[in-house]
């Protein structure tokens, strides 16, 4: 029964969105077509239902996806090495009976396995400790450690195997910053240079997915940066080449691996840095969108994957004596996946045409469409969103605005956004509306620390900011309520109620300092 309610929800969900479903796919010439038309969702935090997810991919398939890449990590429920497995990780059923339901979709189930950097999940455990390449920085595996890790990652590859019927698995690779940090690594560095290093270890990593009759996948950054010894990876290997607004052949040449012989799919984003809960760079996205689908496209790129970031993989940690970690959160939590429709409905129609897409024709056409909003009023929704917000440091932004003038425009996002009459879809309207005054919470509290941060702040002026911070506190509540109605059946409750918790810290913080006896 469960089943049969979700399969009749997704269709609901299907023709509740047929205004703005791109062309079909019938209607799309073979050399307009990327092979691999994909979606990458990221469950390292902000993790989602199962009921979710599979509505969710019901939605993408409607849409033409036929890919999708999901990285677990700790919400994987791995058999033999279940100590890495996280408190709200999935069960082996529910996996299983995801992977086959998107199968019965058309839509192909690629799980991410990192093996060599972003491995925090896997080294904060005394288990795997020995394996990281520094004790304090657990970021990555030591790629010289390769009896141990080839024994790990063996049974992790199988393990992800087991449970994905998929031709590929995503290994990872990326962003693996401390190349030659320990006293081995970096005699090899010395001795044979840095892709060799990379190189080595990434081929027997390759080598193990092989061996189980599939095709690795992995990051492309440090590969571009560091091609000498590119030859010596497998062919077979499938290198991802991200670009999240930057110039083209940001890491390096890609058409030098071209013709190497390696296959590239392109991984554009519409969740990314600088995002987080209190900047959302939609200008930035929709234009990502604008310039590198085409390149991809006139570059013959095999296939593309837009990858949606909960989080930059960063993370702080609570440390115990012993380099023992209690505790690891991430530094930086964006805003979840659902209110982003926009720009995955953007992202579908750029794939299903040869031109470029105009952002601000496509988000005028949408707010029509999808909301039953005038022309005017979609301009309005245009003009807020193009109001890019940026992140406060030392009491100033990145361009030198000052909080007072970042809440100036802040205010008038918020104003448009007030003044639009959606007809239907009202709760996707109501996610930018929550954006915007998450926003405002963030700013006038960083007004808050800026005054507490001055020369003249003395404890004289302690009372005065308590009673603004007790009425931030109690926006806050309003906020938390707000979300957890918006994100309720999205995400897992306890998700929600962490990600509460994250934002409304540093408030809670500076009112504890604040209210303390005077």
């Amino acid at each position: 029964m469960k089943y049969i309610k979700t399969l009749v929800y997704a269709a609901l969900l299907l023709i509740s969105m047929l205004a703005t479903v791109p062309p079909a796919r019938a209607q799309q010439s073979r050399d307009n077509r990327f092979n691999h038309r994909g979606f990458f969702i990221d469950l390292r935090s902000q993790v989602m239902t199962m009921d979710a997810l599979r509505h969710f991919a019901g939605e993408l398939a409607g849409f033409g996806i036929n890919t999708l890449v999901v990285e677990w990590e700790a919400t994987y429920p791995y058999k033999n090495n279940a100590t890495i497995s996280n408190e709200v990780a999935y069960t082996r059923a529910e996996i299983a009976s995801f992977v086959s339901y998107c199968n019965e979709l058309g839509v192909d189930v690629v799980p991410v396995q990192q093996c060599f950097g972003h491995a925090e999940y896997i080294l904060r455990h005394d288990r795997y400790r020995n394996l990281s390449e520094d004790q304090k920085n657990i970021s990555q595996i030591c790629p010289l450690k390769e009896k141990e890790a080839s024994s790990l990652f063996s049974d992790l590859f199988a393990d992800q195997a087991s449970l994905h019927t998929s031709k590929y698995i995503h290994i990872g690779g990326d962003e693996t910053r401390l190349l030659g940090h320990c006293a081995a690594c970096k005699e090899k560095v010395a001795r044979e240079g840095v892709s060799k290093l990379f190189v080595d270890y990434m081929r027997m990593m390759c080598s193990i997915v092989l061996r189980l009759g599939k095709t690795p996948v992995i990051w492309s950054d440090m590969l571009l940066k560091y091609p000498e010894a590119a030859n010596e990876l497998p062919k077979e290997t499938i290198l991802v080449d991200w670009n999240y607004g930057w110039k083209i052949n940001h890491f390096g040449n890609v058409s030098d691996l071209q013709r190497k012989g390696f296959t590239f799919w392109g991984a554009p984003s519409l969740r990314s840095h600088p995002d987080n809960w209190y900047v959302t760079d939609w200008q930035t996205h929709f234009n990502n969108q604008r310039d590198f689908i085409p390149y991809a496209r006139a570059s013959k790129y095999d296939g593309i994957i837009m990858t949606s970031w909960s989080t930059s993989g960063v993370y702080s940690f609570i440390w115990d004596v012993g380099n023992t970690i209690t505790d690891m959160v991430p530094i930086r939590n964006n805003y979840p996946l659902s209110g982003f429709r926009i720009l995955i409905a953007s992202y579908l129609q750029a794939l299903n045409q040869r031109t470029a897409i105009d952002p601000k024709s496509w988000v005028v056409k949408y707010a029509q469409e999808r909301f039953g909003l005038t022309v005017k009023e979609g301009g309005q929704l245009w003009l807020a969103l193009m109001l890019r917000p940026e992140l406060i440091e030392n009491g100033k932004s990145s361009q030198g605005k000052s909080i007072e003038r970042l809440q100036e425009e802040n205010d008038t996002a918020r104003l448009l956004l007030s003044q639009l009459n959606p007809l239907r879809n009202k709760d996707e309207v109501e996610h930018f509306r929550l954006m915007a005054d998450l926003r405002k919470y963030y700013l006038d509290y960083k007004k808050l620390e800026a005054i507490c941060n001055q020369a003249d702040f003395t404890i004289d002026k302690v009372n005065a900011v308590l009673n603004k911070v007790e009425r931030l506190k109690e926006e806050g509540v309003i906020l938390d309520k707000r979300f957890e109605s918006l994100q309720k059946g999205f995400l897992k409750k306890t998700e929600i109620e962490k990600q509460n918790a994250v934002r409304n810290k540093p408030i809670e913080n500076l009112y504890q300092r604040m209210a303390r006896k005077l």
